[in-house]
């Protein structure tokens, strides 16, 4: 049956190359942090990782966007892109040629069969492949297995709650288009679009979070009349990540995941809720807002996974600071972090951050701040707002 699956899978992205971005002549522009060895490994760990010659795996790398981004954000880096289908392959290899992402081998390979590969790998990137699969846990015990000891996963997974009105389009579709017949698909689904009327549940989800996309044939294939998808919630999502025999280093959008912006108004409930497990509490935060459950993205660990604390201020004092290699606009007062959230910087954390952004000579922020009259208490502001990056002595 897995055979079945997977070559529907392979005639969809066959048809329909996915991503579908267009191909350029330079790197790509902008960032994902969660692309870039060194933000990602900080995320996660708390600290910059001690090399950067590393090994990175694309597994399900369709046309290869996150494969240029990869390769670009990671100068030092070795890149290894795998997929199913053949034409998307294609599509990666002219990507990354006229780009210049020149560290990359490509192979044409089932995420299944990746124990083919020789060695291991350093990061695995994994997005939007997984609830794909028949059988995902398959799927993530054979990335697990080629992942490095303090090695870390990035993955991406579709989430049910958030996207009910795209399963009952989804099933719509099918019971009317021919089978198998993905452009055919298409037509019978953006045809029961314009037929339905506006105030219409499904399309008034589809105008609000999906239709810009969608615009393009690739997308509306990839989200409509996609062959096999799985998708998960908290309870469904664990047990996947349970089954990999990984530790979870966190999601990568914190800020979804915190039920105070839910719940902070009656203290009664937070203090109910202390009584829950991280696992119970993620639950409840997306029964409470199931619109923003589209998706999980996080990261998952091989240990041993080193963890930094600055909680001490001798500890912070003695650490040395770098600039966050994903900020946008420096050097400016006014910039982007590496969540692309606005930043405003007074004139000592500017000549701070300064200071940080040609610490050739490593020195520590107790060494820094010797020389710039900031508080330290501003440094650690600095830091969870994700300008600085801090590596141990």
């Amino acid at each position: 049956m897995d055979r079945d699956i997977s070559s529907a899978v392979q005639r969809l992205y066959d048809t329909y190359p996915f991503p579908p971005e267009p191909l350029l002549d330079s790197p790509p522009p902008g960032y994902n942090w969660r692309w870039n060895w060194i933000a990602a490994y900080n995320f996660c760990t708390g600290q910059k990782p001690n090399k950067q010659d590393i090994r990175i795996l694309d597994a399900g790398c369709g046309t290869g966007v996150g494969t240029e981004y990869l390769v670009h954000l990671n100068p030092k880096a070795s890149v290894v892109g795998i997929d199913l289908s053949a034409g998307a392959l294609a599509v990666a290899r002219d990507r990354c040629a006229r780009s210049g992402a020149e560290r990359v081998e490509f192979h044409h390979l089932s995420l299944y069969d990746v124990a083919q590969l020789p060695g291991e790998f350093d990061l695995i990137n994994c997005v939007g492949v997984l609830h794909h699969l028949e059988d995902p846990i398959r799927g993530i015990q054979a990335l697990a297995a080629k992942l490095a000891p303090g090695g870390l996963m990035h993955i991406f997974v579709y989430g049910e709650l958030g996207r009910w009105e795209i399963q009952l389009m989804q099933k719509a579709i099918a019971l009317l288009q021919q089978q198998g017949d993905y452009q055919d698909g298409v037509q019978i689904g953006r045809k029961i679009f314009a037929a339905l009327p506006d105030n219409n549940r499904i399309v008034k989800r589809e105008k609000e979070r999906w239709s810009l996309e969608n615009q393009r044939d690739a997308n509306f294939a990839d989200m409509y009349v996609h062959p096999q998808e799985i998708d998960y919630n908290i309870e469904t999502l664990f047990e996947l990540i349970d089954a990999s025999g990984l530790e979870f280093l966190g999601f990568s959008n914190p800020s979804y995941w915190q039920l105070e912006r839910l719940l902070g108004k009656d203290p009664t409930l937070m203090q109910r809720a202390q009584d829950l497990n991280d696992r119970a509490v993620y639950r409840l935060i997306e029964l409470l807002d199931p619109e923003g459950a589209t998706h999980y993205e996080f990261f998952l660990g091989r240990s041993p996974v080193p963890k930094a604390d600055w909680s001490s201020d001798e500890a912070l004092l003695g650490a040395i600071p770098e600039r966050h290699p994903c900020i946008e606009g420096w050097a400016s007062r006014c910039l982007f972090n590496y969540d692309y959230q606005i930043v405003n910087l007074s004139e000592a954390e500017f000549e701070f951050l300064q200071a940080c952004d040609a610490n050739i000579q490593q020195k520590t922020i107790g060494e820094i701040l010797s020389q710039v009259e900031l508080e330290l208490a501003r440094v650690r502001l600095l830091l969870t707002s994700g300008l600085i990056i801090l590596n141990p002595i």
